[in-house]
């Protein structure tokens, strides 16, 4: 088998608790998860879980408690330079216009200035904001917002895209457009990605793989699915399909007692 692109082997990640002085709490234990070269995997799992943390400890912004990171087979210190990293906050600054938010990566490495603008006007134009590269993050629309954001990290070309539920704050339609237009900008160069969301239609839609976590604390996957559903797809479309339907409901049962669990724990805290 080839080497994966990234890989958490045994992962627990264990923090302080801010109830009781001197005890620990365990948001993730035991946790080993992959993701080969190319391959679109989402995680899944209850509110609360670990999603993002397993993210973390993939960027390199997290040091995991015991296991360790991997990537392209070598192992991980410090900060993940081979990978991109995409929030599901705002992490535009707005006092940048749209091309200068997408410069800034190549800045702080050195790029030279028309080089860079260069660089960033024809990803703008593939992220479909050519003539909006003046316009600044309050003058963009939240789609808008996401497809510069979109941009500015794939402007750095990282082998590895780690995606935070980046378009949980979109309406519908404008999630299902920017769902679209990822999955176009991903089968050009067919990065490898490692992508969370609470949506479970949204995993189905977009991936190769699905894993599910348990609900916290010390969570660990539950679950592997593979999503066998044909390429190039439209996420509307697919969604449609009667395979489509089989696997949600499929993965829906592996998950669903978890998200109760879960739903059950936050009601009591």
């Amino acid at each position: 088998m080839s080497t994966p692109a990234l890989l958490l082997e045994r992962v627990t990640c264990a923090f302080a608790s801010r109830e009781r002085q001197g005890d620990r709490y365990t948001a993730v234990k035991d946790t080993s998860l992959s993701v080969r070269v190319g391959e679109f995997v989402s995680v899944v799992g209850p509110t609360g879980c670990g999603k993002s943390t397993l993210l973390n400890v993939a960027a390199g912004l997290l040091e995991p408690s015991s296991g360790g990171v991997r990537v392209l087979g070598e192992p991980l210190s410090g900060i993940n330079r081979r990978s991109g990293y995409m929030f599901q906050a705002e992490s535009l600054m707005p006092w940048r216009n749209a091309l200068d938010n997408v410069i800034a990566g190549l800045q702080f490495a050195g790029v030279p200035r028309a080089e860079a603008e260069t660089r960033a006007r024809e990803w703008l134009a593939r992220v479909g904001l050519s003539g909006f590269e003046q316009r600044y993050p309050h003058e963009l629309s939240g789609g808008m917002r996401k497809r510069v954001a979109l941009a500015q990290m794939l402007i750095l070309d990282p082998e590895i895209l780690l995606m935070d539920e980046p378009f949980s704050a979109l309406d519908v339609q404008t999630r299902q457009l920017m769902e679209n237009e990822l999955l176009d900008l991903w089968s050009a160069d067919r990065k490898s990605v490692l992508f969370i969301t609470h949506d479970l239609e949204e995993a189905i839609a977009l991936s190769d793989r699905v894993v599910v976590l348990s609900a916290g604390p010390a969570t660990r996957p539950i679950g592997e699915f593979t999503i066998d559903l044909p390429r190039p797809r439209d996420v509307n479309e697919i969604r449609l399909t009667p395979r489509f339907v089989e696997l949600h409901t499929q993965i829906w049962h592996a998950m669903k007692d978890e998200v109760l669990k879960g739903y059950a724990r936050s009601r009591k805290n």
